[in-house]
């Protein structure tokens, strides 16, 4: 069974960087995209970055020049370096993989900004 296990977050200052760590376990078949998604509380989940294999590399607007996206060359471990953090990036964060058209979720981690 694959599962995603994120780890990372926590409480931080306006300002201040976060990195955030995705792990894959199990054997996954042929993992085509990793990314973030994030909710706050009331609000729909969202997609932060991702990473396309063979392709680009996406971010939101609202963290573009902030946030950076990055995995491991076997494909199992994903990475978001989040700098300059603002009180709006309160959420949980989501480690995303779609996997041979399954899509797999990570539990979730707690990212809280304060002011």
């Amino acid at each position: 069974q694959v599962q995603l296990v994120e780890s990372g977050g926590g409480l931080v200052l306006a300002g201040g960087s976060l990195r955030l760590s995705c792990a894959v376990s199990g054997t996954p078949f042929r993992i085509a995209v990793m990314g973030w998604y994030r909710q706050a509380p009331g609000k729909q989940r969202e997609l932060v970055a991702n990473v396309i294999r063979y392709g680009n590399t996406n971010y939101a607007d609202s963290v573009k020049g902030r946030f950076t996206i990055s995995r491991n060359s076997a494909w199992n471990l994903v990475y978001l370096q989040m700098n300059s953090l603002k009180p709006e990036d309160t959420a949980v964060y989501y480690c995303n993989a779609q996997d041979s058209g399954r899509d797999l979720w990570g539990q979730g981690t707690q990212v809280t900004v304060s002011s």
